[in-house]
């Protein structure tokens, strides 16, 4: 089995300017049935579920596709695996799935079903050991999420000018850190270059333990601002969710409060007085696009089963949203030379706990 690491991938970017130019009108259909098992949380977790369905959702607006989600009714492997085998019985021989949770559910149906092919997003198939294989009906994508933490904490830092920021993160696991460390040492490296004055302190980094408890997420955040917290980077799914609601609460008050959100372009989200919204920037993956370049692949002949893929800043696999009414031109400037630097290696983002390498 195949288990290379690609980098700068061709065809990610070829379909990433597809999706991009997308289409009025929706396609003829292709005959291709593309299924989604939702990780935990919902279909509209403004975060990794949502990210995903919404390439799906594009791919059958421009390629044709019919789709599907299944939301299973737990986070088990078994649970898992019931809801690829009804896509599967239902006619579905392509199935993306989100998140590290199914790795081994995947690792087992890569070869249950194998005239199936198999997204993996955030995650490699194995047994449960960690021996990976990754079947050459399957994929299995990961984002350089040190990246676009490092852009989103330099953007942050050379906004606020001065105060202390916070990091709120889900469960535990390399993703999530990856963005609060490169958040980290995008701070630091405003302190240092741009002659910021950002404040961090560890016990205001932290972690719930979960992707889906929204109201552990709202009762974190009020702490965290009861404290002059002015900023909280949320890499949490659902518990983020309740962190955004804080901030809107008490943004209507008045106080000057912020997030900044994760995955996806989390704006509209944060939006609670006509088009004001609580999110400074968001640390983006590019989710969708991962999704629907791999359906273009898969339709095109060129699915690249058995590889594992990377999504950077060099394939502009991650970043920050190019437009947001809450960062002045000037950092958005600032932070677009950055990811320049970052793509050419003059900067160089730690995926490790630690600092910047320059």
């Amino acid at each position: 089995m195949r288990k290379s690491i690609v980098f700068g991938l061709a065809l990610i970017a070829t379909a990433a300017l597809a999706f991009a130019s997308g289409s009025s009108d929706t396609a003829e259909s292709s005959g291709l049935k593309v299924g989604m098992v939702t990780d935990a949380g919902t279909i509209d977790d403004k975060s990794f579920n949502q990210g995903t369905w919404e390439g799906i959702l594009e791919a059958e607006k421009d390629l044709g596709v019919e789709p599907k989600y299944l939301k299973p009714v737990g986070t088990t492997e078994a649970d898992y695996l019931k809801e690829i085998g009804n896509l599967y019985d239902a006619g579905y021989r392509f199935i993306v799935t989100p998140g590290f949770k199914f790795q081994t559910a995947i690792y087992a149906a890569q070869t249950k079903y194998d005239d199936a092919k198999f997204v993996l997003l955030d995650g490699f198939p194995h047994p449960g050991d960690f021996s990976v294989m990754v079947g050459d009906n399957t994929v299995s994508i990961f984002f350089a999420e040190h990246e676009s933490g490092f852009l989103a904490g330099l953007a942050t830092a050379l906004e606020l000018g001065d105060g202390e920021v916070a990091f709120l993160g889900g469960m535990e696991i390399p993703p999530v850190q990856k963005f609060n460390w490169g958040f980290q040492q995008g701070v630091a490296y405003a302190n240092e270059m741009h002659d910021t004055t950002i404040s961090m302190s560890a016990e205001n980094f932290l972690y719930q333990g979960s992707f889906d408890n929204v109201a552990a997420g709202q009762q974190i955040a009020a702490q965290m601002y009861d404290k002059g917290i002015d900023a909280i980077f949320c890499a949490a799914g659902g518990v983020g969710v309740g962190a955004i609601n804080e901030a809107k609460a008490r943004a209507s008050s008045g106080d000057g409060v912020w997030i900044v959100g994760v995955d996806v372009d989390q704006y509209a989200d944060g939006v609670y007085s006509g088009d004001k919204s609580v999110i400074l920037t968001s640390a983006m993956k590019r989710i969708d696009e991962a999704a629907y370049s791999m359906i273009q692949a898969e339709l095109d002949g060129e699915f690249p089963g058995g590889e594992t893929l990377l999504l950077d800043s060099t394939n502009d696999g991650v970043g920050i949203p190019k437009e947001n009414p809450n960062l002045s031109s000037s950092v958005q400037s600032t932070v677009s030379e950055a990811f320049e630097m970052i793509k050419s290696g003059e900067i160089k983002v730690s995926a490790e706990q630690g600092g910047l390498m320059r």
